[in-house]
């Protein structure tokens, strides 16, 4: 019988379930950089190109994100599982080294990985509620992909696309 209470645990466990690539948002406002590891990431649009990331409004980087009008979405590879640890965490290596991640800047001014598998560089065009997240629409001004494995995570495991699931 299928169970009609929606018990948060539960439904934790449930999204688990689909799989989905590992990205860290980025900005700045000035010259302080800062990111946050995000999985609730997805295309929206190709005319005009937009996607939309999700942040937890109780998150360490959500006002300035806001403030800020601008984020990169970087698509990490299979090799930068430590990377997206850091900015996941809150690490005094994110604060204040920016997890020794190299990066430049594109079309907007957010920091984007030198050795990430690709980015989106976008302005933020419009904000919705979304619960204890802000739902960010962001319209794409530059991109770019390279070539290598995505860090995936499923479970709440990071994997890579090689391995099995189960």
């Amino acid at each position: 019988m299928i169970d009609m209470a929606v018990d948060i645990q539960t439904f934790r466990t449930v999204m688990s379930r689909f799989a989905t690539g590992v990205t860290v948002v980025t900005s700045a406002i000035g010259k302080q950089r800062f990111g946050i590891t995000v999985n609730a990431f997805c295309s929206v649009s190709l005319d005009p190109p937009l996607v939309l990331i999700c942040i937890e409004r109780a998150s360490h980087v959500h006002d300035a994100l806001i403030e800020s009008g601008v984020f990169a979405v970087n698509f990490l590879s299979s090799e930068q599982e430590k990377l997206s640890a850091c900015f996941a965490g809150n690490s005094v290596e994110r604060h204040s080294s920016f997890c020794g991640v190299s990066s430049h800047t594109v079309a907007t001014g957010a920091p984007v990985f030198d050795d990430c598998l690709g980015f989106v560089d976008c302005l933020i065009v419009a904000t919705y509620p979304g619960g204890d997240h802000t739902i960010i629409l962001g319209q794409v001004e530059a991109q770019d992909a390279l070539e290598g494995e995505p860090l995936l995570y499923y479970g709440s495991q990071y994997r890579n696309s090689t391995e099995p699931t189960s």
